[in-house]
């Protein structure tokens, strides 16, 4: 996609946000005047008249800059930055703008705090508080805090602050049903976004479309990632696992999926492992065949279980599991994953992720894949924060997706902790793609154990990715040199049948 020409008033063109904001109204104008359906039209519409009443309204504190300034936290792209004062001569408002994202702040309203948080553009002013205050973020200060192992990760999600968003939300309600206020998350989102997606590789407004993506915009709460996708989670954090804008992504993961937790299996000596599991036995709280895995290989050494995703897993499951027998259950599992490819498949176009983002949300596979990605990136966030410097996963099906996602996040943290090796077994992800981050995020290797009979990545995966074929059921079949295939298909004749059959190289 084109970039724009940024030229103009030098404090214009400056302002982040604001050529965010302009750029995404000019994308979002020009889908609107090319869409045919009403649905599409409508929403392009929304979004370009949001962004251009934003961008309107930044250029006008801009106008209004003065020389004063304070250094402070600011909630929208989470650095410590100078905040310059406006006063409302054209834009009737008081405020301060972000020299680092652009977006329009004011002091926190919490008695005595120093931070900044994010002002909306409307002359009526409501109470707004910081990140911390709103529980966005544990903490500022403790952003680059580290923990001595994984199990003690509750720790850097502490919040320093009590949660004084309850009263905001009810306050910007009232003044919204007027339409008083513009909501300032709109102002800051592309900003952030932005930060995002040139970790990501990309660049000016698309980097800031992309970022937002993987935050989620509305189709996270809907289960889904919008634009971003899970190729994209891999790199999104990386250099932000260290730094309050990881920690806020990290937090705010955990804080979703109420079955994430990183449990100590065992003490040991050596590398520590991490395992978890996926489709069909994740709610199972028989994990003997998964440490007798581990066990195999690892003997001593320290093993934590991680859970993740019940709800996900269990949705996915659940027909499945209601069948009678093996043929009948892959034959349910394949309806279910269908629905899903004809769906993707029917509405195929450019802004098809976000408007199929509805649609997608109540297929369980769609879901629970979503969440996997999204559980690496966590689970990413919180082993960069440790003290122990190298990691082996092991992960099954979606777990295994799990754990690919985490070590190719982790591999973009500089001088952080390292995977020494990752086994896989089951794989539920594509074996077609670049795999060069992968083969670089180990010190070791990546151990893949595939079998030809899994009936279940044969048939109900390659369905609902649109004939896409599992790394779990025919291998990655890569040159690079640390991703090493092992065929298991003589040993291993269904999807749950891995742990128990195989021996880890």
């Amino acid at each position: 996609m084109a970039e724009p020409a940024v030229t103009g008033d030098a404090r214009m063109v400056a302002n982040k946000a604001l050529i965010h904001n302009a750029w995404a109204y000019v994308k979002h104008e020009t889908e609107y005047r090319a869409a045919t359906e009403d649905d599409q039209r409508k929403s392009h519409r929304k979004q370009a008249d949001e962004h251009a009443t934003v961008a309107e309204g930044i250029a006008n504190l801009i106008d209004d800059l003065t020389d004063v300034s304070t250094t402070a936290w600011c909630s929208g792209c989470f650095v410590r930055s100078e905040h310059r004062k406006v006063e409302g001569k054209r834009s009737g408002i008081r405020a301060h703008l972000c020299a680092s994202c652009g977006t329009a702040t004011l002091r926190c309203a919490a008695p005595q705090c120093d931070h900044m948080a994010i002002r909306g553009l409307g002359s009526f002013r409501i109470p707004r508080y910081c990140a911390e205050h709103r529980h966005d973020i544990p903490s500022f200060e403790r952003a680059t805090d580290t923990v001595e192992g994984p199990e003690d990760y509750e720790k850097l999600l502490k919040y320093d602050k009590p949660n004084l968003n309850r009263a905001t939300k009810l306050a910007a309600a009232g003044v919204l049903a007027a339409g008083v206020a513009i909501p300032g998350g709109i102002a800051a989102a592309p900003a952030v976004g932005g930060a995002i997606g040139a970790m990501m590789g990309y660049s000016g407004a698309v980097a800031a479309n992309v970022g937002l993506a993987f935050l989620g915009g509305g189709a996270v709460a809907a289960g889904g990632l919008g634009m971003a996708g899970g190729a994209y989670v891999v790199a999104a954090v990386g250099a932000a696992l260290g730094g309050a804008l990881g920690a806020s992504i990290t937090n705010s993961y955990v804080r979703e999926d109420k079955s994430f937790e990183i449990e100590k299996f065992r003490d040991g000596v050596g590398t520590p492992v991490i395992v978890t599991r996926g489709f069909l036995n994740e709610s199972s709280a028989d994990w003997r065949a998964a440490i007798a895995f581990v066990d195999r290989r690892y003997p001593d050494a320290p093993v934590y279980k991680l859970h993740w995703g019940s709800k996900e897993l269990a949705a996915l499951g659940a027909p499945v599991l209601r069948g009678a027998g093996a043929k009948h259950a892959v034959g349910v599992a394949a309806r279910v994953a269908a629905r899903a490819g004809k769906v993707a498949a029917g509405k195929l176009n450019p802004i098809a992720p976000v408007m199929i983002a509805a649609d997608l949300a109540k297929n369980p596979w769609h879901t629970a894949k979503v969440r996997a990605d999204r559980t690496g990136v966590a689970l990413a966030g919180i082993l960069a924060r440790t003290e122990i410097p190298s990691y082996h996963l092991v992960g099954h099906s979606l777990g295994a997706r799990v754990m690919i996602t985490a070590a190719e996040t982790l591999a973009t943290q500089q001088g952080g902790p390292r995977i020494d090796t990752v086994h896989v077994v089951g794989a539920a992800i594509g074996r077609k793609g670049d795999w060069r981050r992968l083969n670089g995020a180990v010190s070791n290797k990546v151990h893949n154990y595939f079998s030809s009979r899994d009936q279940v990545l044969r048939y109900a995966y390659t369905v609902a990715q649109g004939g896409s074929v599992a790394a779990g059921f025919a291998g990655f079949g890569t040159s690079y040199p640390n991703i090493v295939d092992h065929d298991v298909s003589d040993r291993v004749d269904g999807h749950s049948a891995y742990f128990d059959n195989v021996v880890p190289a």
